[in-house]
């Protein structure tokens, strides 16, 4: 665990500050990582975005009336910082008891800020109660693995438990069972993991192993998810390959982090634990 990352406010006792404070906000070189994983920073095998939801998201109009609002971030997955949780959920609470004239305003300050943080442009969107409400639920894409009856005795990170089944294949595959750890509090982080691809085939059942053995894993949501982009990547001719996540709220935040090996149109799927 790098001096960094164990400087960040997670872990720690803090105040939340009810007037506005950009400085709260904590960024991440996501450097490390990538080289651990074996990628070159300037030249990663995706693209793809980190797409935060904040659910705790109050400020002031010109009037002095709360408004409630639901924020939509996303960082792109080449800038060179990622932001700590709990320093985000400390900006954002920031705005609590400070006066903006719109919604626009707000929207303007959070992307400049953001921006500056994650060292590249961070996309804002700002919207009501009943315009998230708008999106409803929807069933995760594919086929599930949470159901195959096999035995799972690894829960400690393996990724050689990945195995090739005959023949090649397109198809979208998801786990419900994804379940990982802060590197710095222990805290559990829950999800569902999504993989569409187009190549040598993945056994179902070694996909379902793989996913269980994160369960003692420490490690940010971002790099959960392109570790698992890059073991399939390593181990599976592939012509295409899509890897995200949706993660659980936490803090009022959920993270979903989405790679893949081609640009496309990013779903905005919400799942029913999120």
């Amino acid at each position: 665990m790098s001096e960094l990352v164990n400087a960040s406010p997670l872990g720690k006792n803090s105040e939340y500050p009810s007037e506005y404070n950009p400085e709260l906000l904590f960024p991440i070189p996501r450097k490390e990582k990538q080289l651990e994983l074996g990628l070159d920073p300037e030249n990663l095998p995706f693209v793809g975005s980190d797409v935060w939801y904040g659910y705790e998201l109050s400020w002031l109009d010109s009037k002095g009336k709360p408004l409630a609002m639901i924020g939509r971030f996303e960082l792109p997955c080449n800038s060179p910082s990622l932001v700590e949780s709990k320093s985000f959920k400390l900006y954002l609470n920031s705005f609590n008891q400070s006066q903006f004239e719109s919604v626009a305003h707000v929207q303007a300050v959070m992307e400049k800020d953001l921006s500056q943080a994650a060292g590249a442009p961070v996309r804002v969107k700002l919207m009501t109660v009943a315009e998230m409400e708008a999106f409803g639920f929807k069933p995760a894409p594919g086929t599930g693995v949470d159901e195959l009856d096999v035995t799972i005795d690894c829960y400690d990170y393996s990724p050689d438990l990945l195995q090739r089944t005959e023949g090649d294949r397109e198809e979208t595959i998801h786990s419900h069972l994804l379940k990982s750890n802060c590197p710095v509090t222990g805290q559990p982080d829950w999800g569902t993991v999504v993989v569409q691809y187009k190549g040598e085939a993945i056994s179902h059942e070694s996909f379902l192993r793989f996913i269980c053995s994160f369960r003692g894993h420490q490690e940010f949501h971002e790099q959960c998810v392109e570790r698992v982009f890059t073991e399939i990547q390593a181990r599976f001719k592939m012509e295409s390959l899509t890897v995200y996540a949706r993660y659980v709220r936490r803090g009022g935040l959920d993270i979903n982090p989405w790679r893949s090996t081609h640009q496309a149109e990013q779903d905005d799927l919400r799942l029913i634990r999120q």
